[in-house]
This record gives structure tokens, C-alpha cells and sequence, in this order.
């Protein structure tokens, strides 16, 4: 049986030879954004929300979403990021959702998806993202034609940043030898889709050497779970259901960006 990031690969490939990343809403006005820049500059908690709709293990997460309108609360509560999901299946995001908030803030913006094809790649550039996702995993598993080194050189060629996500030890110390831009740790096991945030505590807590900047990633909701993390030493948090749950957007990013001032 394939656990569910199989499940999630395979729709990718169905997504991608369906033309899904090459016809876009229209392109996208570029905004000169580094999200590494802005996490190592911020003088706050650097905070990267998420605006999603859905997730399989949630189902609807926030019903008749104005991307442009989240974005903008997300942006003036102190984000220094925001990712955007694209995968249309399970997540409900779609391309549009990533042009109409690029459209809406100067942040850097985070296409967050399945990538395994240089045409989502273009998709990110032509669409204004500054950065994309890239899951070690995948690659390790071979759902791409290329490596994941080509994939990260690909993406720097169209001026796109790399967040590259890992889940294990293992992955997490070969992904500091890369050439990915941010490392991310991903506390949800995208094959079972059970959350434990200490998979960064674990990881961080036996891996001395930290080249880059790493961000923790999922299952994260509130100012404890923020604190255990930064005294995990994870330098950036990427926040999405807690915050698109959250009546008042804005207050709830500014609650968790706030917290070293608490």
C-alpha cells in the first residue's frame, strides 16, 4: 500500500500532464523579494503564513477566501512571508489564489506545491512567486526526472529561492550540503499526516552543524509551541490553519510575531 505521499506524487504527475501549470490566471507582477533575507533581518518572530482553504487532514479550513484580503491582514499583522498552496486536489489552492496575492503584497511569496517539473517552476516565476517548495523526499523516491540538485539549480536560474522540506535526520543533514536557500523541517509525516513537533526538537537536537536557515513547518498554532521551537533553535515558523482559522487574522500574526517582546 503507498502511504499517502505516494498518493500526493502521483496526482502531481496527473496535475502536471493535464496542463494545470501552464495555463495561468495571467502573469504575474514581480516583486524583488528574499525570504531568507527578511527571516535573518527580522527584529520579531519571523513568522511565514500560509493562505490554504483545505488540507487533507482538516478538509475545509476557512470557507469564501479573499486571497487578496487575507494576504493584506496576514501582511500588516507582521508576516515576513507568505506561502501560497497551488496543488488543486487535496488543498483546494489554485494558481490564481498565488497571482492575486502577489498582486496584494511586497512580501516575498512562497509557492507551496508538489514540484517535480521545470514547468511549475515557470509557473512560480511567470506568476511572481520569490520562492518554492521542494520536498527532499520526493526526490529521494524518484517521482522527478530530475535531481534535486538540477531541480534547485533550475529554480535559482528563474531568480526563485529554494525552501527545501525534510522530515527525518537523515534528510535534514543532506539537505544542509545543498544549495537549497532555507531548509525546512517538516513536523507532519506527510505519509501518515500525523503532526509531532518533536520531529524539529529531535532533529535540531542532535544536528550541531546548521549552514542555513531552518524554518519548522506545520502543527503550529500557538505562542507555546513558537517558544519550544525557538528554544529548539528553528529561526522561522511556517503557520497556516491556526492562522486562517483565526476570526481576526491580523491579531493572531501579530500575537505569534510579538512573542519575543512578551
Amino acid at each position: 500500500m503507498p502511504d499517502f505521499l505516494d498518493v500526493l506524487a502521483q496526482t502531481a504527475k496527473e496535475t502536471i500532464r493535464a496542463g494545470y501549470y501552464e495555463q495561468l490566471p495571467h502573469a504575474g507582477t514581480y516583486t524583488a523579494a528574499s525570504l531568507k533575507k527578511a527571516i535573518i533581518q527580522a527584529k520579531k518572530v519571523a513568522i511565514v503564513t500560509e493562505v490554504k482553504t483545505a488540507s487533507p487532514s482538516k478538509c475545509i479550513i476557512r470557507k469564501n477566501v479573499s486571497p487578496k484580503k487575507i494576504a493584506t491582514a496576514m501582511a500588516h499583522g507582521g508576516a515576513v512571508g507568505i506561502s501560497v498552496l497551488t496543488e488543486p486536489k487535496y488543498f483546494q489552492g489554485s494558481l490564481n489564489n498565488l497571482a492575486q496575492v502577489r498582486d496584494a503584497v511586497k512580501l516575498p511569496v512562497l509557492m507551496k506545491d508538489f514540484i517535480l517539473d521545470t514547468k511549475q517552476l515557470d509557473a512560480a516565476h511567470k506568476l511572481g512567486a520569490n520562492v518554492v517548495l521542494l520536498i527532499q523526499a520526493l526526490f529521494d523516491r524518484g517521482y522527478s526526472e530530475n535531481s534535486l540538485n538540477e531541480m534547485i539549480a533550475q529554480a535559482h536560474a528563474r531568480n526563485l529561492e529554494v525552501l527545501l522540506e525534510t522530515h527525518t535526520e537523515n534528510e535534514f543533514q543532506r539537505a544542509m550540503q545543498s544549495d537549497a536557500d532555507l531548509v525546512g523541517i517538516n513536523n507532519r509525516n506527510l505519509g501518515t499526516l500525523k503532526v509531532d513537533l518533536k520531529v524539529t526538537q529531535n532533529i535540531l537536537g542532535s544536528t550541531k552543524s546548521r549552514r542555513k536557515i531552518v524554518m519548522s513547518e506545520s502543527g503550529i498554532s500557538t505562542a507555546a509551541d513558537i517558544r519550544l521551537l525557538l528554544a529548539c533553535g528553528a529561526q522561522a515558523f511556517l503557520v497556516g490553519s491556526a492562522v486562517m482559522q483565526s476570526d481576526d487574522v491580523k491579531s493572531k500574526v501579530k500575537e505569534l510575531v510579538n512573542l519575543k517582546e512578551a
